[in-house]
């Protein structure tokens, strides 16, 4: 049994000055896919993850100090693959996928939309992204796809859903394309154990929306229906600190 964790640690920098190794240390995953490091692969300091055992993939954006994703592991993948081989994408390191054996973990980093023109991208990318994904499961069929996906997929994953239609995040084309997505074969690992409102992975700093759980549930482990039987538990960690986000995880055989 492997537990995999998915985290936008908003700034791994960050994240390791608010004791992201001690967590780590006392939490014990065995995979931890990172979005949003904001850092060049010299920038992160990787001896104590040396120390606890992981081997570190980072794909980061070549803006500096933007977007950017990894894998930590404990086991060393037979193969590791940076980018989706799309340059406007890749351009703002956004996919990074470890094979160990016949199975696939993916780290990805979906854009939000902060503006139109941002919008128009992330719109793009989702088809795009969906079409990839897609075509990989032909020679890698068992993926598991965790990350930031700016999507809040259901009614119950955001609060105030009715206020919420026009906001980036919960527009009805992007709970539209998640549901055409799920409905391709693939599982939202969270909503096989737990169906209850109020399960968040997201809540703004700027309104303090964490201590009264006015949250998003952005963050998913996303599987192939392929990958069904292996699954043993999916949940949330939202005790955990280290940014805007909290980890999210699941408990996978392979």
């Amino acid at each position: 049994m492997k537990k995999i964790i998915s985290y936008n640690l908003n700034g791994i920098r960050s994240a390791m000055s608010k004791d992201f190794i001690g967590w780590l240390r006392a939490e014990a995953p065995d995979i931890v896919c990172i979005q949003e490091t904001k850092a060049q692969p010299e920038q992160i300091p990787t001896k104590e993850l040396d120390e606890l055992g992981y081997k570190a993939y980072w794909f980061s954006a070549k803006k500096r100090g933007y977007s950017g994703v990894g894998i930590i592991t404990k086991f060393t993948p037979n193969n590791v693959v940076k980018g989706m081989n799309i340059e406007k994408y890749d351009d703002e390191g956004r996919f990074i996928r470890a094979d160990f054996g016949d199975i696939s973990v993916v780290s990805v980093y979906h854009p939000s939309g902060t503006n139109p023109d941002r919008q128009g991208f992330k719109m793009q990318w989702l088809t795009d992204f969906h079409l990839y994904v897609n075509e990989l499961r032909k020679t890698r069929p068992n993926l598991i796809i965790s990350g930031d996906y700016n999507i809040c997929r259901l009614w119950i994953d955001i609060h105030n859903p009715e206020q919420q239609q026009k906001t980036s995040g919960f527009l009805p084309e992007e709970r539209e394309w998640f549901k055409n997505f799920i409905d391709d074969g693939y599982i939202d690992t969270f909503r096989e154990f737990n169906n209850l409102p109020n399960n968040y992975s997201w809540w703004s700093f700027v309104t303090a929306a964490r201590k009264t759980n006015k949250g998003w549930r952005i963050d998913y482990n996303i599987i192939t229906t392929s990958l069904r039987e292996k699954l043993s538990d999916a949940w949330i960690l939202p005790d955990v600190v280290h940014s805007d986000h909290c980890p999210v995880a699941i408990n996978i055989s392979f």
